[in-house]
């Protein structure tokens, strides 16, 4: 399997459509294929016929044999990409560093950092009890060592 020739033709197909993007492109054993695009704004179902049918159409079944799989990423699977942060704003996120462990609301993304708001219980300055404070927290993305979508029912 000549893996260039896969890897150009699945970026022609994504030139077609710029909101698209690669995650993640694997050669498995035995001739398969699988691969990852995200879009800014999701994948519908017909981008992802429309990439595998560009790639299949290209590659001569007859010199070799291989199954293709063009999917979209789990919704459990970590955010690799920065454009992802884009269409996950106002979704609640679980982003580890390699000090702390944050989780909230994703309110701002930059090309260096990403910005999260949460609420939390703290116990009052004076007195007994406890006060709603709100927090904010800036995390550059050279820090993030994983981000997931929480996923709330």
């Amino acid at each position: 399997m000549d893996q260039n020739k896969v890897k150009t033709l699945v970026n022609e197909a994504l030139a077609e459509n710029e909101a698209l993007f690669l995650i993640d492109l694997n050669f498995g054993t035995e001739g398969s294929i699988k691969v990852i695009v995200d879009g800014d704004s999701g994948v519908p179902l017909s981008e992802c016929i429309r990439i595998s049918r560009h790639v299949e159409h290209n590659l001569d079944r007859e010199n070799e044999d291989f199954s293709l799989e063009v999917t979209t990423p789990n919704i459990t699977d970590p955010i690799t990409d920065p454009r992802q942060y884009n269409k996950n704003i106002d979704r609640t996120l679980k982003v580890k560093t390699a000090e702390e462990n944050f989780e909230g609301k994703l309110l701002e993304v930059t090309d260096q950092a990403i910005t999260l708001f949460w609420k939390t219980r703290e116990p009052k300055p004076i007195g007994k009890g406890k006060i709603t404070v709100e927090k904010q927290q800036t995390i550059p993305l050279s820090d993030i060592r994983e981000a997931k979508v929480k996923i709330i029912f």
